[in-house]
């Protein structure tokens, strides 16, 4: 059976509401490299098909609408099974992928229920219409694996006030549907038992001339009257990031990456939302924490391309170096729990380790064609 499904709904007035359905229950509907490639000439085509007014982007099965990516034969590759330019390849097509989505000339309404991390935030904050539901669960966790915050959240956590990039970049901490529409990461809580409504209300609808303007006009009056039918779903739902925002942002006011740190582990907290960021934080690389820290502060002022472009470089020198690999032994392969790192903690990070990993690995960058 296909990884990834393709539908071409007909709409009542003659034009079509295009499917994509991650289809990979087993796998929490991870993205491989051979979905992506699967992804990326289809949604080309329907920008140019003046029939398509809109795309929904969703996922089989109730427990996630993508886990991340395929980091499991990222590590394959860098411990010399298979090909050795897979890593560099499947970054590239990732951020190809999540690129054409932000840049999108027509709505993509993704529809992000249950976990949605890692690589499933990239496909969410890239949609022009980013929907959550009760189950939703979002989290950037490659503090936990050797990595960092990829998939163009240099970008979108940049943009987080008070700081809440920055933490829940260090923390990897789980965001609610209430808690993720408050930040800005999604625009509308819907309960999830719209799902099958939403493409019913997405068919009746009258697109009219197919422009850009009222394509979007259509999408957003529907996803309204959802959400606003949703109300009584997400009342009770809790939101930790805005509750804590204001210690939250006393915590990320400090003048090092190491006082952050220090603030954090310091917090004396019975609420659980919060001792489990501190337990991740204090179990997560030393490497990847310093490297949130420079990462993004350089891209604090780069454009949606060159975020892209650094991430690429980034990444693969990340493949080239043993904490990524070293992660997702411990978590995902051997499943061991106990990751040796490099550094015993943030503060015994060298700086010239970090400089390394943030030097470009080519002159030129596979994605310098990105405008």
């Amino acid at each position: 059976m296909s990884s990834v499904l393709f539908s071409e709904h007909p709409t009542d007035d003659g034009h079509i509401i295009a499917e994509i359905k991650l289809n990979s229950e087993r796998t929490l509907n991870a993205l491989t490299l051979e979905m992506i490639e699967a992804i990326l000439p289809r949604l080309t085509a329907w920008e140019s098909d003046e029939r398509v007014a809109a795309i929904l982007l969703d996922s089989a099965g109730e427990k996630a609408f993508c886990a991340g990516g395929d980091v499991v034969n990222l590590y394959k590759a860098i411990q010399g099974e298979g090909d050795p330019s897979f890593p560099e390849q499947f970054f590239e097509h990732e951020y190809r992928l999540d690129f054409l989505l932000h840049t999108y000339s027509k709505p993509v309404i993704c529809w992000g229920n249950g976990i949605v991390m890692g690589g499933g935030m990239g496909l969410l904050s890239a949609s022009s219409h980013r929907v959550v539901t009760e189950t939703s669960r979002l989290a950037m966790p490659e503090v936990t694996i050797g990595l960092y915050p990829d998939v163009g959240a240099s970008w979108f956590l940049n943009r987080l006030p008070n700081g809440a990039g920055r933490f829940l970049a260090m923390t990897g901490c789980q965001i609610s549907a209430p808690d993720a529409v408050h930040l800005g990461l999604a625009d509308r809580c819907i309960a999830s038992h719209h799902r099958d409504a939403l493409l019913q209300q997405l068919t009746n609808a009258r697109w009219g001339s197919g422009e850009d303007t009222d394509a979007n006009g259509v999408v957003n009056r529907i996803l309204r009257e959802l959400e606003q039918a949703s109300q009584p779903v997400f009342a009770e739902l809790e939101a930790p990031v805005y509750q804590h925002s204001p210690l939250i942002r006393e915590l990320m006011d400090h003048d090092s990456v190491e006082q952050i740190v220090a603030a954090i582990a310091a917090v004396k907290s019975d609420n659980k939302w919060f001792s489990k960021a501190q337990k991740t934080l204090a179990h997560g690389s030393p490497v990847s924490v310093k490297l949130i820290d420079k990462q993004l502060k350089r891209a604090k002022h780069m454009s949606l391309a060159e975020v892209f472009q650094a991430e690429l470089a980034l990444s693969v020198q990340c493949c080239r170096h043993r904490e990524f690999p070293e992660g997702v032994r411990a978590l995902l392969v051997d499943k061991d729990g106990q990751p040796a790192w490099t550094y015993p903690d943030v503060a015994s990070v060298e700086d010239s380790f970090i400089d390394e990993l943030l030097a470009s690995p080519w002159e030129n960058s596979p994605l310098a064609d990105l405008r």
